[in-house]
Formats: C-alpha cells, sequence, structure tokens
C-alpha cells in the first residue's frame, strides 16, 4: 500500500518543468517509494517513462561508459527535434550516487536533452556532499529534500485518519478541547520514542521496531564512512552516540575533540558529514548584542528521534526517562522547522546563563518558544531577559500534555 507523503504534493508540479527533479534526504525513509509512485502515475497518465536503478551492475557499467550508453534500456529522446515538437521523455534513476561521476552524467543529459528529456532522480547523502554537485548544475536542478516521517505522516501510515482530522482540528480551532487527547499523546510517545522511519513505523512489534533501528544504525555508519570516505569507524560512532547523549546541549569542538581523541578538524568533518547525511540538525544562537551573548556554539539535535535513542539503546517509557525534556524539545525543533524553515530556528543564550528554546528570526514571525514536560513554567529571570531585549517578540510555552498553564505542544 502506498502511503502519499507530504513531499509529494510539492514535487508533482515540478515534474512538468524543465530542471531536473533531485529527490535526496535521510537514507530508507522512502525515496525509492516515492519515485517508484512517480513512474507509475507517469505510465498511468500515458507517458513514455524509463526506471532504472544504478544498483543494477550492468546499467551502472553502461552509464559510467558514457552518458548516452543509458538510451541501450530507454527510448533516446530526439534530437534536435522533429518540427520543433517536443516529445518528452521522463528517465527516472534510482541511487545515482553509485555513479562514477554523477555530476557529469546529469549535466550531459541536460545540456543535450533539454528540451524533451526530463530526469528524475534519488541521491544519497554521497550524492549530495559532492561539492561538484552544487556548483556546476546551477541553473538546472531542484532538490527535494526527503526527511523521516513527521508526526502526521506517522498517523497516516498507522491508519489513524479520524486522528489526523483531530489534529487538523486541534491545530486550527482556538481554545478546544479534545476529547482524543489521550490516544494522541499515547502515539506521539511512539513517534517520538521510535522515531518515524517508514519500516519501524510498520512494524507492528516493539522488539521488532528496537531490532530494525539497530540494523539501520549499523547500516547507516558503515555507509556512511565508506562514501564519504573517512577512515575511522569507531570515532565517528562514539561521536554519534556523545551527542545522542546531550541533545539540545551546546556542541563544543573541542571538548569532542578532547573527549574522543581526535583532532578539531575531524571533529569538524564529521559533524559536516552527519549533517548532510540527515543524522543530526545544527540550530545556530540567535543574538543582536555580541558582549552580551557571547555564546556562539550551535545546539545539536537529531532528525530521528528513533535513531538517537537507539544509540542510547535507551526505549523506556517518555515519564521514566531523565531525557524527556531533550526528546519534547528535539520533536519541537523538527516542527518549527516544517513550519517556518530550518535556517528560521535559532535558539537565545547569553552569557549570564539565561536560556530560551527556540527563536523564530523572521520578521513576519518573531516568535519564542519553550518546550516543557510537565505544567511546568519556563524559568521566569530568562522569559523577562528575553522580553526585555525583545519586546516584539511573542513568547509560547509548550508542554507534553493539555493543561491550564502552558500550550499543549500538538496545538502547534
Amino acid at each position: 500500500m502506498f502511503y502519499e507523503r507530504e513531499l509529494y504534493s510539492q514535487i508533482r508540479p515540478h515534474i512538468e518543468k524543465k530542471e531536473f527533479t533531485v529527490i535526496t534526504g535521510a537514507r530508507q525513509a522512502g525515496k525509492t517509494t516515492l519515485l517508484k509512485k512517480i513512474y507509475s502515475d507517469l505510465r498511468e497518465q500515458g507517458k513514455t517513462v524509463s526506471y532504472f536503478s544504478m544498483e543494477d551492475p550492468g546499467i551502472l557499467a553502461a552509464a559510467n561508459e558514457h552518458p548516452e550508453q543509458i538510451f541501450k534500456f530507454s527510448p533516446r529522446p530526439e534530437n534536435p527535434l522533429t518540427n520543433g515538437i517536443s516529445k518528452k521523455i521522463f528517465l527516472l534513476i534510482d541511487e545515482i550516487q553509485y555513479l562514477t561521476s554523477p555530476t557529469g552524467f546529469l549535466k550531459y543529459l541536460y545540456d543535450t536533452y533539454a528540451e524533451n528529456l526530463k530526469l528524475i532522480v534519488t541521491g544519497s547523502s554521497a550524492f549530495y556532499l559532492d561539492t561538484r554537485f552544487k556548483d556546476s548544475l546551477a541553473g538546472r536542478k531542484r532538490i527535494f529534500i526527503l526527511g523521516t516521517l513527521n508526526f502526521e505522516e506517522f498517523l497516516l501510515f498507522k491508519n489513524q485518519q479520524s486522528l489526523i482530522d483531530e489534529l487538523v482540528k486541534i491545530r486550527q480551532t482556538d481554545e478546544y478541547l479534545s476529547p482524543f487527547a489521550e490516544p494522541l499523546n499515547i502515539l506521539l510517545e511512539e513517534f517520538i520514542i521510535y522515531g518515524g522511519y517508514p519500516a519501524v513505523v510498520l512494524d507492528p512489534d516493539f522488539n521488532d521496531k528496537k531490532a530494525r533501528l539497530n540494523e539501520l544504525r549499523n547500516s547507516f555508519i558503515k555507509k556512511d564512512i565508506l562514501e564519504a570516505g573517512l577512515g575511522n569507524e569507531e570515532a565517528f560512532f562514539r561521536m554519534m552516540k556523545l551527542l545522542a547523549s546531550q541533545t539540545g546541549n551546546l556542541v563544543n569542538k573541542s571538548e569532542l575533540s578532547s573527549t574522543l581523541r581526535i583532532d578539531v578538524r575531524t571533529v569538524e568533518t564529521y559533524l559536516h558529514v552527519m549533517q548532510k547525511c540527515f543524522h543530526i540538525m545544527l540550530i545556530r544562537p540567535f543574538f543582536s548584542n555580541l558582549r552580551k551573548e557571547l555564546v556562539k556554539m550551535p545546539k545539536a539535535y537529531f532528525g530521528d528521534t528513533g535513531l538517537r535513542n537507539v544509540l542510547l539503546n535507551n526505549f523506556s517509557p517518555i515519564t521514566d526517562r531523565d531525557d524527556r525534556g531533550a526528546l519534547l524539545e528535539n520533536y519541537l525543533l523538527k516542527r518549527l522547522s516544517a513550519i517556518f524553515g530550518h535556517e528560521e530556528v535559532m535558539f537565545w543564550r547569553t552569557a549570564s546563563g539565561n536560556e530560551v528554546d527556540f527563536v523564530i528570526k523572521e520578521n513576519q514571525n518573531r516568535k519564542a518558544y519553550e518546550a516543557k514536560f510537565g505544567n511546568q513554567k519556563p524559568n521566569h529571570s530568562a522569559v523577562k531577559a528575553f522580553k526585555d531585549a525583545y519586546p516584539d517578540f511573542s513568547f509560547q510555552t509548550l508542554s507534553w500534555r493539555p493543561d491550564n498553564e502552558n500550550t499543549w505542544i500538538l496545538k502547534l
């Protein structure tokens, strides 16, 4: 069964555009499934479409020999056009990062056949890491990033359409008290503990979910090390584990270097790879007064909390966890990034220790947010200091459950 991802509605209008379409994102997030859905839809529309995976050794060898060799397996676009009329051919390629030069391959096909060849490709982080990809394909591509499931998609994969409708109502209706708060929170807890990898979500057995996450963790690290050309698998793994234990904390490269006994340049390389592989998300500090707000280190969160929890081997219920606040912050960051864009989400922290979890810097949406697990109130002095410094920002405290003090996190 195909569950339609939210990203598909953004990709669909781009399918008919001249630029080629690149789908990248976290491993095992559903890129291949999405590409096969596009293939199926194009065939139903009567389009001329071919689908290949570069995991096929024969196709890979031919494409590496010369881009023209791909047309041994697909109709060749007309060049030049007959009577100036385009007869568009759609070429869908999965796992394009396996090519020796994916950038050169795409550039050649686009420059030669742009009028009547549409390329739609998926590529892992190794493809995304290639600096040539960004530099030489300007104006020829649009990148779509497919993450693991968000909470609404999680509910869809759980066949909980009625709760999706309820979630929409909760978010759109002020002062609405949902009679379904308890089942929503039960599922939100499962989502935060086990994450949003589709195969993990679809597995009904919690022990099997853990086993799948263990397999994903081991597979990811080995592939990331190999494709990024890194040499020390153990250090990379230990750094990921350390960042998992420090979710929501400042990333101090010198401390990481000292703890892991690797140089700072290696720490920076690992952070870069982890970001490009969509394992971690770094957010930057928000400041205007450089003398008082001198914390310049970023904070680290995880792209998927299931991956984060398997690194720590901790799948305990959220109420029993010392890190429940960090998990709630991680959920909130991903939600805010989805609403406002990741680059707009920052945090505020002063040299004196005052701190606000998240700040939206966008001029039209100047907001600040705190995540609190219970019905706790945020630190009064920190809130006052922030409001005094930035009176034009609204401030909201979001909590795990509906309560009288704070806003339920699912209202956002």
